[in-house]
């Protein structure tokens, strides 16, 4: 009954299973689009935000775009698994974390994604409620969150094909607008002043702390790249169409954010990363304007964060249709987004527990893939695993667990408990890299051979 129902509606019919090139209909602007959709949000302007005053507006931008172009490369790599698979992320994990292992993985991003699309529900519903407030005097956040998360669920539902065409037009609106918010920001409270705005300590963070969050941004991508990704025509478009699109919307979200919050300060206002806050109270119109670009930023990336979730959930439950764990999702994300000012409140410390959680996860798959199996996987026997090559022992491999926990306890104790003044992303990426390889080449090895006569018989 499921199945003819999801055929009567055209609903979506995504699964796990690789993509066919034949199929692939994701070309360099498609690409670049989705990319930019991702990231053009608000949770990317609010992290802007957090750079000024603590750095000079000058001194963020070229942060920005340095954590942008270093963090894009983990974003690309492993995007490019699935150009190379066809699969999605976390059934990929199967290669390094086993056939069983890779359900704990799986597990942990289904509930990050639902709870990062609680933050995004919240931040485009209060936006929307902003941007109806200037024009008509009315003001429901509630309703608008609600609101939000409904036409997210309806989106997403349809699966990828509907997600691209989204995509690509909501991609170019928000462009377009931004130029447009850019411009009289940038004209009105001008520029010359956000430049040699002096730098004021505040929170703490340093030229180290910001290269470290910006690049931690990129992490937070990272495990939902192969869900899109899978879909590009070719290897060149995964990788530049991702890397281009992604720098640039970290520079157009990361950067509003930032001049915001400085030309709010300016005016002696609260500081904000909003800017219907900062526009609307003088331009009305504009601050519309503004209000409506949060609110697609949110909706393009709240529609791909559930959309991977869905895909995570199935890398457990293969067997299940799409879009039954998609509506469920849905609903639990507008209840979720309703805690409202807790999320907000919380965010900064969302965004280290991501970098806890998957930079391990990361380090892992791309050493796995690209140095010890030389970018090769076998796609049906990830699904299938009939002649059990990604088996190891039991199914799980446990020496990915191994690195992961070593990875995931440095993280946390430099992220919470001892913080370095160079940020813990990169170097937790690097250890646990060094680690995986470390035991996969030593005591990997041995095993497989122990193994070996066992998978004969």
């Amino acid at each position: 009954m499921a199945e003819s129902f999801a055929s009567m509606t055209h609903l979506g019919q995504d699964s796990v299973r690789p993509v066919p090139e034949s199929e692939r209909t994701m070309r360099w602007f498609s690409t670049f689009s989705l990319w930019v959709g991702a990231n053009v949000v608000v949770t990317t302007v609010f992290t802007g935000m957090l750079l000024v005053p603590d750095l000079k507006f000058g001194t963020a931008i070229l942060i920005i775009v340095l954590g942008s172009l270093v963090g894009g490369i983990p974003l690309v790599l492993t995007g490019n698994i699935g150009t190379r698979t066809g699969l999605p992320t976390m059934i990929l994990t199967r290669g390094s974390f086993g056939h069983r292992g890779a359900a704990l993985p799986s597990a942990v991003n289904t509930l990050s994604l639902i709870g990062w699309s609680w933050v995004q529900a919240y931040m485009g519903g209060l936006s929307l409620d902003h941007a109806v407030q200037y024009l008509t005097g009315y003001s429901n956040i509630d309703l608008f969150v609600i609101l939000t998360e409904a036409l997210v669920v309806l989106i997403t539902i349809y699966g990828h094909r509907g997600i691209e065409r989204t995509e690509n037009v909501v991609a170019t609106m928000m462009l377009i607008l931004s130029v447009l918010v850019f411009g009289y920001m940038f004209t009105h409270f001008h520029i010359s002043k956000l430049l040699a705005m002096p730098q004021t300590p505040k929170s703490g963070t340093t030229v180290m702390v910001a290269f470290d969050i910006v690049v931690a941004t990129a992490f937070s991508w990272v495990t939902s790249s192969c869900d899109y990704n899978r879909n590009c025509v070719s290897q060149k478009v995964s990788l530049w169409g991702t890397w281009i699109g992604y720098t640039v919307a970290t520079l157009v979200a990361m950067g509003l954010g930032a001049a915001v919050s400085g030309f709010s300060l300016m005016g002696h206002q609260a500081q904000t990363y909003d800017p219907t806050d900062l526009i609307g109270s003088i331009n009305p119109t504009l601050g519309f304007v503004a209000g409506v670009v949060i609110f697609f930023s949110v909706l393009s990336t709240n529609v791909m964060a559930l959309y991977s979730a869905s895909m995570s959930y199935l890398a457990i439950f293969p067997r299940q249709r799409f879009f039954l764990p998609t509506l469920f999702m849905g609903i639990v994300c507008v209840m979720g987004a309703l805690l409202k000012g807790w999320l907000l409140d919380n965010f900064e410390n969302f965004l280290l527990m991501i970098g806890t959680l998957f930079i391990p996860v990361t380090a892992v798959v791309l050493v796995d893939y690209y140095v010890l199996k030389r970018g090769v996987y076998d796609p049906a026997e990830i699904i299938e695993g009939n002649r059990r090559q990604y088996w190891y022992s039991g199914g799980v491999n446990v020496l990915s667990y191994i690195a992961y926990i070593v990875g995931a306890a440095f993280a946390y104790y430099f992220s919470y408990i001892h913080t370095l003044p160079t940020g813990a992303t990169l170097l937790t990426f690097i250890l646990t890299a060094l680690v995986y390889y470390g035991l996969m080449k030593t005591v990997g090895s041995q095993a497989s051979v122990e193994r070996a006569p066992a998978l004969e018989e």
